[in-house]
């Protein structure tokens, strides 16, 4: 008999939106393989660019904040496996499952450490440099941790993030499974399909606009844009992205070479068409679609530090990552008129693609660290004797104020 896996989505799927998307149809595909009976949930609404997941065989089901109907959905289910996307999910929806299904597996997918992104936001707005004293002190930081604690197994996606937690944290690493995005090799047959270097033309970005480092890396290449444009005149950068807000959409300048594009049906369509990605990324967390997806495209990127950050290993990168604005518009301009230097960048984003994402040995890493826990769960959780008692406190206040809000909206209904 297969066992099945409950996803509890922050939202639904839209693998072409967004890095986080992709993210969880890879874990998706991955319970699958492995012969998994998949239900997905969430409390959002379903948006017009989530992806239809009962093709692939998943359940779909919509589940209420704050209502006990998801105590009977989930006691009748009976999962082995559950899944939280997001600290949030399993701060909403932990303490039911720890309840109506106490020896299922609680997996929580961070995506990225988003207390990592706010604090670093919060710095960059305030112009003081980054530290871990000011994580350690982030009411976020608390939040996200303890969630961390109370499930059996973690997904980090950043070798940063995964150093941050065991040497910063403290936590334990048996609590923690690193786990980036599951990618397809990049054989000779995709590599000699690419477009060449003289077949390309023109910059482009593209990211998800609900996602605030975005906004802020398009608003920076909109600063040093005319630096670039200076010296390539007839070069234009593209900007692609889900969910363009009217902050982006009026810095399009077409007579400038500034061209906001929207919503692209197909980013490696686009991507594998532009000679260069740029991404400004001045603050953010995990690990970044838009660069491996240019990698996956052949296509050469110049990327700060935080933008590449927990990518590539001891790997050097493909194109080049920047300290500040004036090395950025240099090496920008460089990658998008050497040819050699481009064509050696390409190169190294094929061996960080085919060393650190491989999708079959991650896929495999993936499903054996939740099968063995499975079978050791009892043993498991005595020795995260932190994750018990968190789990213990946690249940009792988060159990009564959802109660006392269910209640709430019960009396407001009537």
């Amino acid at each position: 008999m297969n066992r099945t896996v409950l996803i509890i989505g922050y939202v639904w799927v839209e693998p072409n939106s967004s890095a986080a998307g992709s993210r969880m149809l890879q874990l998706i595909q991955a319970f699958i393989k492995s012969k998994f009976e998949v239900v997905f949930t969430s409390p959002a609404v379903k948006g017009e660019k989530a992806i239809n997941l009962s093709d692939l065989g998943v359940k779909e089901v919509a589940i209420e904040l704050n209502s006990s109907s998801f105590d009977v959905f989930i006691s009748e289910l009976q999962p082995e496996l559950v899944m939280f996307d997001r600290f949030m999910m399993e701060e909403q929806f932990g303490w039911r499952v720890a309840e109506q299904c106490p020896n299922a597996l609680r997996v929580l997918d961070t995506e990225d450490l988003h207390f990592l992104r706010k604090v670093r936001h919060q710095l960059l707005k305030k112009d003081i440099p980054f530290s871990t004293k000011a994580l350690l002190k982030s009411n976020e930081a608390k939040r996200e941790i303890a969630s961390i604690l109370r499930c059996d197994l973690s997904l980090i996606i950043s070798t940063f993030e995964l150093q941050l937690l065991k040497e910063v944290f403290k936590v334990d690493e048996s609590i923690l499974l690193h786990l980036p995005f599951m990618l397809e090799e990049l054989s000779e047959e995709k590599i000699d399909a690419w477009n060449s270097f003289e077949e390309r033309n023109h910059f482009v970005f593209v990211g998800n606009f609900f996602h605030q480092p975005n906004v802020d890396a398009v608003l920076e290449l909109k600063r040093i844009w005319p630096d670039i444009r200076k010296q390539l005149p007839k070069a234009e950068v593209h900007i692609y992205g889900a969910y363009v807000n009217q902050q982006i959409q009026q810095l399009h300048k077409h007579n400038n070479g500034f061209v906001v594009k929207g919503f692209a049906e197909n980013a490696m369509h686009v991507v594998s068409k532009a000679k260069v990605v740029l991404a400004p990324i001045r603050f953010g967390a995990g690990i970044k679609g838009k660069l491996t997806e240019a990698m996956l495209c052949g296509t050469p990127s110049v990327t700060t530090t935080i933008g590449a950050e927990g990518m590539h290993g001891n790997l050097p990168w493909n194109g080049y990552v920047s300290e500040n604005s004036d090395d950025f518009i240099e090496k920008a301009i460089e990658l998008y008129t050497n040819e050699e230097q481009w064509s050696n960048a390409q190169k190294n984003g094929v061996s960080i693609i085919n060393s650190i994402y491989k999708k079959e040995t991650l896929e495999q890493n993936f499903i054996k660290a939740t099968n063995d826990l499975i079978s050791n769960l009892e043993n498991h959780r005595t020795n995260n004797f932190l994750g018990s008692l968190l789990q213990h406190q946690t249940l009792q206040s988060t159990k009564y104020m959802s109660k006392w809000i269910e209640e709430k909206n019960k009396k407001t209904e009537n």
